[in-house]
């Protein structure tokens, strides 16, 4: 690839597709932008890469892009099936991503982390390993800034990358030094049509890599086992059940080999998808070099991640719990399964593919005593409900009164949880914003009940008198 001598064709400006703008820009290259979203941001990213030398394109030339454009650089929010992405393909023209360029120009280390569940905290956890133990780490892709935006760190530097399903529809040319696979459980279905694709797409983090590469692979989870015969690396695994070659949870305690960690009793956070987050973490910071000490260090203090089974508010005896990141099946089944009192479950949101049976089938033996069900596939989770026996519902509409019917329903010593197993984007750009609206009427009841206790201790002063 020569960014001076060839154009560019930017499709989709979040994120990603502004980072890829920038950098195509400062190597001289010629950048056409398009978003079809109308509003403040986007006008105000694009009017900023014009003052950079992009050319705006408008909706009633986007097709003529095919013919002036070499690369199409597709958003991961944009499906590959797309129709200018289609026409690209057909012309035997390039289709690119942001992580993609990026992996073309890296000069840099990368770790790689992908998966259905667990990625960010995973890649948190070995970011915060790596800085205590002197290296310049940054934690990228998926997660906070685009990996694009680290091709020339400085030397000691690595890059640790979130990588999703998305990413991999355009990524190609990626060879990370270290591939961890997390885990593959049923997710997005609805973009990527089964699961054969989904995990195709998956397994294209491990099809660069040679001898001099590794691979930390889930030794439990059978399909991410079976990606060690479609790799070069040398492999080392994790395991919660197993002692393996690598990590592993053996009598209540985190070991590298022969070497004890930690207990998971000193751990920043309970649960069993904690710890195998953690394992995967220790093997990728060992194969970097990193000490135990600052792998003890990360696992003890670190503090978890927002919106990922996050305790916001304690409200008249009622707990509140934010796992608004828990978007599929299986996140929002670790979840349920880490709450310790009886809990009052908020499901919903937008469907991506999925079957709820399994979710309700694991409802019925859980600390769950009910659910609000709400949001576009409200019906879908009703239907799945009923089919196992879970009767105890309630049916409503939006989100805010979902929380409110929660509230209503949770009783002193219960929990109230956040975990819809579903996208947020019937009602909200993210779960990041679905999170925050929660947390935002959470803290309005605090402030509520603190106005309460204030106006009975005047009542009381006044009885007094």
């Amino acid at each position: 690839m020569y960014p001076e001598k060839q154009s560019f064709f930017i499709l989709g400006l979040s994120r990603s597709g502004k980072a890829a703008s920038e950098f195509l820009l400062a190597k001289n290259a010629t950048v056409f932008i398009y978003d079809d979203m109308a509003g403040e941001r986007v006008e105000s990213v694009i009017q900023s890469l014009e003052k950079l030398g992009a050319k705006r394109v408008h909706k009633e030339n986007l097709s003529r892009a095919v013919e002036v454009c070499d690369v199409l650089v597709l958003s991961p929010g944009i499906p590959i099936d797309h129709p200018l992405a289609v026409s690209f393909k057909r012309k035997g023209k390039a289709v690119v991503g942001e992580t993609e360029l990026a992996a073309r120009f890296m000069r840099v280390p990368v770790v790689a982390v992908t998966g259905t569940n667990g990625k960010t905290t995973t890649v948190s956890l070995l970011t915060e390993m790596l800085c205590k133990d002197g290296f310049q780490a940054k934690a990228c892709g998926n997660i906070g800034e685009p990996l694009i935006g680290f091709c020339e760190m400085e030397e000691n530097s690595v890059a640790v990358a979130e990588i999703s399903s998305f990413q991999m529809e355009t990524l190609n040319s990626l060879c990370p030094h270290i591939a961890v696979v997390l885990n593959i459980t049923e997710d997005h279905l609805n973009r990527h049509y089964n699961m054969e694709n989904y995990i195709f797409l998956k397994a294209k983090l491990l099809k660069n890599s040679s001898e001099a590469e590794y691979a930390v692979l889930n030794y439990d989870d059978t399909t991410v086992r079976s990606f060690a015969e479609k790799t070069k690396a040398r492999i080392l695994w994790f395991s919660v059940r197993e002692k393996v070659n690598g990590a592993y949870y053996q009598n209540g305690s985190l070991y590298f080999g022969e070497e004890k960690i930690l207990s998971a009793s000193e751990m920043f956070a309970g649960g069993l998808h904690n710890v195998q987050n953690a394992l995967a973490a220790i093997v990728a910071a060992k194969l970097m070099g990193v000490k135990t000490e600052s792998i003890v260090k990360t696992l003890t203090d670190f503090k978890g991640i927002k919106h990922r089974v996050q305790t916001v508010a304690e409200v008249d005896g009622v707990r509140f719990v934010d796992d608004s990141k828990g978007t599929n099946v299986d996140a929002t089944v670790k979840a349920v399964e880490s709450m310790k009192t009886e809990t009052v479950l908020l499901l919903g949101g937008k469907n991506k593919g999925y079957d709820y049976n399994k979710l309700f089938a694991v409802l019925r033996s859980s600390k769950v005593v009910h659910a609000v069900l709400y949001g576009e596939n409200r019906y879908e989770l009703l239907k799945c409900a009923r089919e196992q026996a879970f009767d105890s519902v309630t049916l409503c509409t939006g989100f805010d009164f979902a929380v409110r019917i929660a509230v209503m329903l949770a009783k002193e010593g219960q929990t109230v949880l956040l975990s819809p197993a579903s996208a947020s984007f019937d009602e909200f750009s993210s779960y990041e914003e679905r999170g925050d609206r929660f947390v935002e009427i959470v803290r309005a009841l605090t402030a509520t009940e603190e106005k309460d206790r204030e106006n009975d201790r005047f009542e009381t002063a006044d009885d007094t008198e």
